[in-house]
């Protein structure tokens, strides 16, 4: 019988250590390393597939975007390899179609390439001025509609700073200046269209966060008469953290409850209360979101915390909670390729008045960014419709959050409350759905955790 070869035997232990690690980075997040190839990949994945019908479809044939390190233009951030945090001394990009093969040239006038993606084309021995570089492959090009990321309604696509603007324009000659034209729908639609591999991912994204509220909204976090929404907030920003996530705004938890003086219902949302202790019989409510892999989540949900005694929430509470889930059907049944977000809200909210539903709708797209760039259905201060952005048409293969409140009386506390929720859907060809559902029923206090 011959010995085992000592090769042999490493080898099988380094693969044992590899799945492993493996078996632990997909419980939760995959390691930095995993992440920026993932995201190297999608970034390649938008250049190709993304750009070349976006520009088509906005006449654009040249797209300059421009930066210098540490005030990054938005559209650029979501360039960049993984590997670069942000630009480099001052970064150009240039995306050229070509009329005749309908393909994207993807350059940038800088030192290096900008990841694999994006070819460096600045010859520093002909031209030492980068403007003189960029001004050369224009005229090489000789495109017909430059667009630059100046924008009136979107600051997502209003990313060129003064100096770069000023600069620009001064280099560039004449018959290509009257060229130069917004390119804020361009830049709009690359950031609100999302691809094929990140609506498969994006469910992960969506369960995950479900997954920490439902952890945070039970007995393993909260102990009623002990731990305040202060208290919560801060666990579920570390247990973002912990798992491998980042997050795009502070998380916050909030209290309506049956006495008469707690008015959170009808707060400001411009005014947060402060830390509240959490009692029996209280309707607590979260909003939170993750970013991973340059995605990103928004997502409202609530939870009651049982009196002794009780099994179930009042049946007020349960009510009106259908009708708030009620009222985001009616808002997504709303949902038409071109139509704008203000015409969406005003249909919505027409819909809902004639079924008595005391509707607020603040829905916007979400993806690269958490509110990101495309139409936004109404602002929870602007029910009459939201000017520039509102306009905005809708388009497929893009994602929102639908974010909104329903108004209603429970008997049982004698007063108003607001049920708001708000729940990640995607929009195609095919219609609106959730990307990993959404919430039903009142969460329970007290209760294990679901374990995944």
């Amino acid at each position: 019988m011959s010995r085992p070869d000592p090769t042999d035997i490493m080898k099988k232990y380094l693969l044992a250590i590899l799945l492993f690690s493996s078996t632990l980075t997909q419980a939760g997040a995959l390691s930095v390393r995993e992440q920026a190839r993932v995201v190297n990949e999608l970034v390649s994945e938008r250049l190709d597939t993304l750009l070349p019908p976006l520009m088509q479809r906005t006449g654009i044939d040249m797209w300059i975007v421009v930066s210098r390190e540490y005030n990054e233009d938005p559209v650029l951030k979501t360039m960049l390899p993984a590997e670069w945090l942000n630009a480099r001394r001052r970064t150009i990009l240039v995306f050229a179609l070509d009329p005749n093969s309908g393909k994207v040239e993807k350059l940038a006038i800088a030192r290096y390439d900008v990841g694999k993606a994006i070819k460096a084309a600045w010859d520093m021995q002909r031209f030492p001025g980068q403007w003189d570089a960029l001004v050369e492959l224009v005229r090489s090009r000789q495109p017909r509609k430059i667009g630059i990321n100046t924008s009136t309604n979107f600051g997502h696509a209003d990313g060129l700073d003064h100096t770069d603007y000023t600069e620009l324009m001064q280099k560039l000659p004449e018959q290509y200046r009257s060229r130069v034209v917004s390119a804020d729908q361009l830049a709009v639609g690359w950031l609100e269209t999302r691809t094929e591999r990140e609506m498969q991912i994006y469910p992960h994204l969506v369960r995950e966060t479900h997954d920490i509220i439902a952890e945070g909204f039970s007995s393993q976090v909260i102990t009623p008469g002990l731990t305040s929404t202060e208290d919560v907030e801060w666990w579920f920003r570390q247990k973002i953290r912990d798992s491998g996530y980042d997050t795009w705004f502070h998380p916050t938890v909030s209290i309506q409850r049956s006495d008469t003086q707690n008015t959170d219902q009808v707060r400001s949302f411009s005014v947060r209360p402060k830390s509240n202790v959490i009692l029996p019989g209280d309707l607590l409510h979260v909003d939170i979101g993750i970013t991973y892999l340059r995605l990103n989540t928004d997502i409202q949900q609530h939870a009651y915390v049982l009196k002794p005694g009780e099994s179930a929430a009042p049946a007020g509470l349960n009510l009106a909670f259908t009708q708030a889930n009620r009222l985001q059907d009616i808002l997504t049944g709303q949902f038409r390729e071109l139509r704008t977000g203000n015409q969406i809200l005003a249909s919505a909210l027409a819909q809902a008045n004639q079924e008595g539903i005391v509707a607020t709708i603040y829905t916007h797209p979400i993806g690269l960014h958490g509110h990101a760039a495309g139409p936004a259905i109404g602002m929870w201060d602007m029910q009459g419709g939201v000017p520039g952005s509102g306009d905005a048409p809708m388009h497929f293969g893009t994602a929102y959050s639908i974010e909104l409140n329903a108004e209603s009386q429970v008997p049982e506390w004698k007063k108003n409350i607001r049920i708001m929720l708000e729940e990640n859907a995607y929009f195609d060809e095919r219609g609106t759905r959730y990307i990993n559902g959404r919430q039903r029923e009142l969460l329970l206090l007290p209760r294990k955790p679901s374990m995944h």
